[in-house]
């Protein structure tokens, strides 16, 4: 008995020895215990108040660096109550699957290709293909990339989405439905530029060919999964660094870290008109106040306000009951209007009343939103009800506004694109006193004559798509769409971390909007308690800087 006894010891001990050895080799190998002794060595060197939280920080530096574990696409609403996908990035950090960040980009769908009747069928496929993408493909294909290294993610988004795009082309061209539909339908828009031409020679005028509207960019279903990924990435990014994501945008946009900020100048929306709004006035969909260079984000909301205050008094005043005003979807109040001449003289009057020189302390762009008034069967605008203008006759219209109104110092989208003639005739009319502006859903090349676009981080567009755009010349600035995801404040840190001079929230109303205004004033007060926030003293381009220098 104590024979066996003892030998079974002694094979234990030679077990135990084996296992010392083999674990001794381990550590050796891993370096865990020379790691252990410096940490230990500097524990009791600085003798921090937290000695476990000391050591957490000190090896949490030497893990290993998180890597994208998987993708999770989800249906969400958006402010406007409209089904959106919103991407969430999980990674693994410290051995342990963690959720770091999620984001949700908008779906613009051209209303002249969906109707009403079919747009939540349109949205609702839009929606369930991107969710498909992001749970299938998109994230075997992310799997242990580094969420740090955004080009690499975004080229893999990009060449995927190019790859869909090709393969809905060739079904396409191989679809017998499309060839029916497709060949029919440029004979009728050449008749109905027949009429006009004929009606021009009946009235004796000389009328010049309408140009005809280019074909709508198609929006191919699921390409909201390539945006929200991208920036649910780029989150996860300055989240896994423990850095703003503004920081994090402008690494890696100059591939360093970057020693001064600005905060760019917000165009809020004052007061709205258009189609929707009460009203015979269509053309000025949004009129925007421009507020000085390096005045604060808080000082702006509060003198935006103010004015919109002042000019419901003063209408609700001089018209006797008459004023109606809605709430528009951009965040700001519609008013009832006949001309445009109405609404800018209101503004000018509230400016006096509350002692504000417009032209100094503020200045004015003007949303026109044309492609939204054309009356295609007589080729004019509808500026107003039942009041019609050619693109000549809008030419005229603008300078004489603009001559009346010099604190007037942008248009929007003036003109529709395919209106190439009449973008170069008014820019040349007005000169550097005043910018076209176009505002642009997807990326694509400006009109002649214009002088600045305005950019929204929608369908396939990737944060390095931005950042491409924001390095090349000429003046770019961000914009809000008019359904955005409700408490994301992430546009107003990439107009940071871009170092973009400009961006466009809208109005002051919804939760989408003020959450954006909200995270600007944080980041400006941020920025200014590190002492690296940089005032311009002017303008810069697209608006007219020797103009608006105060």
């Amino acid at each position: 008995m104590s024979h066996g006894g003892s030998s079974g010891s002694l094979l234990a001990e030679e077990d135990m020895e084996e296992l010392r050895g083999a674990a001794a080799e381990f550590y050796r190998q891993s370096g865990v215990v020379r790691e252990l002794e410096e940490a230990l060595d500097q524990l009791f060197r600085r003798r921090p108040r937290d000695l476990h939280g000391f050591l957490a920080d000190y090896f949490d530096k030497l893990s290993a660096p998180p890597l994208i574990s998987r993708l999770k696409g989800r249906e969400v609403y958006d402010a406007r109550g409209q089904l959106c996908i919103e991407a969430e990035v999980f990674c693994v950090v410290r051995n342990t699957e963690k959720s770091v960040s999620s984001a949700a980009v908008s779906c613009c769908l051209d209303p002249k290709t969906t109707s009403a009747d079919s747009e939540d069928e349109e949205r609702t496929e839009h929606v369930t293909t991107a969710a498909q993408w992001i749970n299938g493909p998109l994230s075997n294909m992310l799997k242990d990339r580094s969420p740090c290294d955004q080009s690499e993610v975004d080229q893999v988004l990009s060449d995927f989405f190019m790859t869909r795009c090709l393969e809905e082309k060739e079904m396409m061209i191989h679809s017998p439905s499309m060839e029916e539909e497709s060949s029919p339908s440029s004979p009728p828009a050449q008749d109905k530029d027949k009429k006009i031409r004929d009606k021009g020679k009946k009235n004796n005028t000389v009328e010049k060919p309408f140009p005809p509207a280019e074909p709508p960019e198609p929006v191919l279903h699921g390409s909201t999964a390539i945006g929200s990924v991208s920036l649910a990435v780029a989150k996860a990014g300055a989240e896994l660094q423990r850095i703003p994501l503004y920081d994090h945008i402008a690494a890696l946009k100059s591939h360093q870290n970057q020693e001064r900020f600005h905060i760019p100048v917000s165009l809020v929306t004052l007061i709205c008109c258009g189609r929707t709004s009460p009203g015979k006035l269509n053309l000025l969909e949004e009129v925007i106040l421009v507020p000085k260079p390096g005045q604060p984000v808080i000082q702006t909301v509060t003198m935006t306000l103010q004015l919109q205050k002042e000019m419901m008094r003063i209408m609700t005043a001089t018209r006797a009951g008459a004023v109606q005003a809605v709430e528009s979807v951009r965040g700001a109040p519609a008013v009832s209007s006949e001309r445009p001449e109405q609404l800018l003289d209101l503004i000018g009057e509230a400016c006096s009343n509350l002692q504000l020189q417009l032209g100094t302390d503020a200045h004015l762009a003007l949303n026109c939103a044309a492609h939204k008034l054309l009356d295609y069967s007589k080729g004019k605008y509808e500026v107003a009800a039942g009041v019609l203008k050619s693109p000549d006759e809008l030419v005229d219209l603008y300078q004489t506004l603009l001559h009346r109104h010099p604190a007037v110092v942008a248009l929007i989208d003036p003109f529709r694109r395919e209106d190439k003639e009449q973008w170069e005739k008014l820019s040349s009319a007005v000169g550097n006193a005043c910018s076209l502006i176009s505002d642009v859903t997807n990326v694509s090349q400006l009109p002649v004559g214009g002088k600045g676009c305005i950019v929204k981080l929608v369908h396939e567009t990737t944060i390095s798509d931005l950042i491409r755009i924001s390095s090349q010349p000429g003046s770019v600035m961000l914009g809000l769409t008019q359904s955005e995801p409700c408490s994301d404040a992430s546009l107003s840190d990439l107009a940071v971390g871009l170092g973009l001079d400009y961006i466009k929230l809208g109005g002051l109303h919804g939760a989408e909007r003020m959450t954006k205004y909200n995270r600007l004033i944080s980041i400006e007060e941020e920025l200014a308690q590190r002492g690296i926030l940089v005032n311009k003293d002017k303008h810069s381009p697209p608006f007219p800087g020797a103009v608006l220098h105060s």
